[in-house]
């Protein structure tokens, strides 16, 4: 069998089980944030930390729940780290520098889990898995909350609220994310995925000296971190590492974690809004999306030139020889155009042209599909300017699921759309112009901006990924890659919860022979076309300096 149709037949096995989980998962979700009823061990949570999960809550206060739980979050987690020389089950490492620790912290919080330190070499098992392993679930339920706040803004009217944040919280964390990531974890270990709590180990002799390496419970860290698309890896080499990624099956399955939450979200949207063809539109934007991605990334990255590039059956430099080319191919693309930031490969010895396509992956705003909760909440805002650009096509006032897009709207999603972006291209700019910045770059030239254009793109877009060759590990880059994921999750937050607020307070507005028909591939292909011009027009110049620069040579 050739590489190509193994790449094929890998992505279509990934599409039929997909197509096998999104039903039932979709449904189970729209049960779980639709229900009344809370569980014994929920009414326990809710005891301890005083909420109370049947109050419910406007925009305003939803927000400040979820920035005061986040910010609870990121001070326990520096001061974990921070105290790590003192823990026990530390292996003996020291604790986090303070910028490190700060980055780290904010990275993990915002669901991006960019790592700036060798994970076997830096984090012992306590900060392992009280710290990061905890922020993977919580994190990611943090996403999920958001967007089903978002659903509940179309599906309610006359009212301006929008659930509770805490009972959201929990409830994402104890009915969807445990249950699937201890499956998740069943399933990595019985495939060769180790989980331990081993100290520090010899594995042999290499040329004179020993190899070593620390166990971990790294099956349990690893089935959240791609089911909750984090992607902070528990070794270094990330999901490259024989010890997290054993098998081909287990690299196939782990992308399936990657997708399947964000995908099956939209089936419980459209059962929340009271219209499953609605969420089925958005399911088929983000598939195409997805598929127009991993193709272009498998020509690009199959494309030979060269007899050393034809007999490895395409460009195999820095690429996992249990994978290949494809399965590599379809672990980028689907890694970048979720917030997952987890690589079987490594970004930065993909082609010229094969790195920009992971890089516009997470400029499109990863929504296609996107992480848990952000894919969905990002797909509906460039919805409603899809449908303010058919509405200006036809001299109408454009409608969204029976709610009218005004001024309010619109200027809440244009806000959301241009904060990343600026944070993006901002610190990339700011660390081109200074004197030591650039230090950092392992290559001159259009590949070396390139590691910094993917630094800020990743960190703003809470992905975690990095083109590898960059030193990211400065005061410079911790502080400002912290702040781009602090400022990228939560300020795009306050706009979704605002918008929220605004749709769920309104009247909604009967359909007319003249009203937009969402659910029809017309304005599927409309929100296609909008989403890929924005992103153009936004990031054209910066990705001609990077990629395109180095693709063309």
């Amino acid at each position: 069998m050739g590489p190509v149709l193994a790449g094929v037949l890998q992505l279509l096995a990934l599409i039929g089980a997909l197509a096998l989980a999104y039903v039932p998962l979709g449904n189970h979700m729209a049960k779980v944030y639709s229900s009344e009823k809370h569980w014994r061990v929920e009414k326990w949570i809710y005891k301890g930390i005083g909420a109370n999960p049947d109050t419910e809550m406007r925009w305003a206060s939803y927000l400040r729940g979820v920035l005061a739980f986040s910010a609870a979050g990121v001070l326990f987690l520096y001061l974990l780290q921070r105290l790590q020389g003192s823990l026990p089950g530390s292996l003996g490492f020291s604790s986090i520098e303070p910028a490190q620790a700060f980055d780290t912290a904010a990275s993990f919080v915002t669901n991006t889990n960019w790592q700036s330190y060798y994970g076997e070499q830096a984090m012992g098992h306590v900060v392992q898995t009280a710290g990061l392993a905890v922020q993977n679930f919580v994190s990611a339920a943090v996403g999920i909350a958001v967007a089903v706040a978002l659903v509940r803004g179309f599906a309610r009217s006359r009212t301006g609220e929008l659930g509770n944040f805490w009972a959201d919280l929990v409830r994402g964390t104890i009915r969807v994310l445990v249950p699937g990531a201890a499956i998740a974890a069943v399933v990595l270990v019985a495939c060769g995925a180790i989980q331990n709590f081993s100290g520090i180990h010899e594995v042999g002799q290499f040329m004179g000296g020993s190899q070593q390496w620390n166990g971990g419970a790294v099956a349990s860290q690893e089935a959240i971190k791609e089911l909750g698309t984090n992607g902070g890896g528990y070794f270094n080499a990330n999901s490259a590492h024989p010890f997290e990624n054993p098998t081909p099956f287990t690299n196939l399955f782990e992308i399936f974690l990657i997708l399947v939450i964000p995908l099956a979200l939209t089936r419980t949207f459209g059962i929340m809004v009271g219209s499953v063809k609605q969420g089925y539109a958005i399911l088929t934007t983000m598939v195409t999306i997805w598929v127009g991605f991993v193709a272009l990334m498998m020509w690009t990255e199959f494309a030979h030139h060269g007899p050393a590039l034809e007999a490895a059956g395409g460009a195999m430099e820095g690429k996992e020889a249990r994978f290949g080319v494809g399965a590599s191919a379809l672990f980028g693309v689907s890694t970048t155009l979720t917030s997952t930031g987890a690589v079987d490969s490594f970004h930065s010895s993909f082609t010229g042209l094969g790195g920009g396509i992971t890089m516009l992956g997470m400029m499109l705003g990863e929504i296609a599909p996107g992480g848990t909760g952000s894919g969905l909440y990002g797909m509906l805002i460039m919805a409603i300017i899809a449908v303010f650009i058919a509405g200006l096509m036809v001299g109408r006032t454009p409608e969204y699921l029976g709610k009218k897009i005004g001024a309010r709207e619109m200027k809440l999603a244009a806000c959301y759309i241009l904060v990343t972006p600026a944070l993006v291209l901002i610190f990339t700019a700011a660390s081109m112009a200074l004197r030591t910045p650039p230090n950092s770059m392992l290559n001159s030239g259009a590949h070396g901006f390139s590691e910094v254009l993917y630094a800020f793109t990743s960190a703003s877009n809470n992905n975690g990924s990095a083109f590898a060759g960059l030193n990211a590990n400065t005061d410079w880059f911790n502080t400002t890659t912290g702040l781009a994921m602090l400022l990228g999750r939560f300020v795009p937050m306050v706009f979704v919860l605002a918008l929220a607020g605004s749709l769920a307070e309104q009247k909604p507005v009967p359909a007319t022979a003249g009203t937009l028909r969402t659910e029809k591939p017309l304005f599927t292909g409309l929100l296609v076309g909008a989403i890929l011009i924005i992103t153009g027009l936004t990031y054209f110049p910066a990705l001609a300096l990077g990629p395109l620069a180095e693709g063309l040579a």
